[in-house]
């Protein structure tokens, strides 16, 4: 008994659409299992590399290296210690010394700022004088440029002087009286310590001691010039 062509047909093409269907599958969508673990590794690696996390497990400084829990190290160039913790890095905070005021060289390589030059003279009106140099800057001023890079002067007292014409002599600080002490008669200056008939009817002698104050004078009677007595 045959079957009528119209059946048959169909049969055919419902067997056909199956195998149609299956060539249709991509390979590259099934894939090869070891190639799938393969890409699937290199990406792991991929993102460990971009995405490393040390936190709780070490510390990282400012260059990258990495530090295990409870090592010592430098996060940074200038930086005080640190240890690494499971919190992150906890750095020592000491108290630096201060600085030296005249100091001209800092270097900041350490913890703590370090003074390496320090100003080894001094400046004192215009001109630089070596540690522990002594000068005088004028005639009554004797100085000293001390290790502190200041400058520590004393100022000579002059006593007064025991004449009424003193003068100042070069390099010297203090007046003084050339032709010894004396005092005022009048106007006439007049030797201490005798007495100076000044005119023919006075005679005068300077104060004990007391050189700026004028002569006492005694005067006498006189007569065209001629004493009476």
């Amino acid at each position: 008994m045959s079957m009528p062509r119209q059946r048959m047909g169909l049969l055919l093409l419902t067997t056909f659409v199956p195998l149609l269907a299956l060539s249709a599958v991509s390979p590259a969508t099934v894939g090869n299992p070891e190639d799938y673990a393969a890409d699937e590794a290199e990406r792991t690696v991929g993102e460990n590399i971009v995405f490393d996390d040390y936190r709780g497990k070490g510390c990282v400084d400012d260059s990258g290296f990495v530090y295990k829990l409870g090592e010592r190290f430098y996060p940074g160039h200038s930086n005080c210690p640190c240890v690494c913790t499971e919190d992150g890095p906890v750095c020592d905070q000491p108290e630096c010394p201060k600085l030296h005021p005249k100091c001209t060289k800092v270097e900041h390589n350490g913890c703590c700022p370090e003074c390496k030059e320090v100003k080894n003279f001094c400046e004192y009106r215009g001109k630089t004088y070596k540690i522990l140099e002594e000068f005088k800057p004028s005639p009554c001023e004797w100085c000293r440029c001390e290790p502190n890079n200041e400058v520590h002067c004393v100022v000579s007292d002059c006593a007064v002087p025991e004449c009424v014409n003193p003068v100042y002599e070069p390099e010297q600080c203090c007046p003084i009286c050339k032709n010894g002490p004396n005092c005022f008669a009048g106007t006439t200056i007049i030797p201490a310590g005798i007495e100076v008939k000044v005119d023919d009817c006075t005679i005068c002698r300077c104060h004990n001691g007391d050189w700026w104050k004028p002569a006492q004078c005694l005067r006498r009677e006189c007569l065209n010039g001629q004493s009476l007595s």
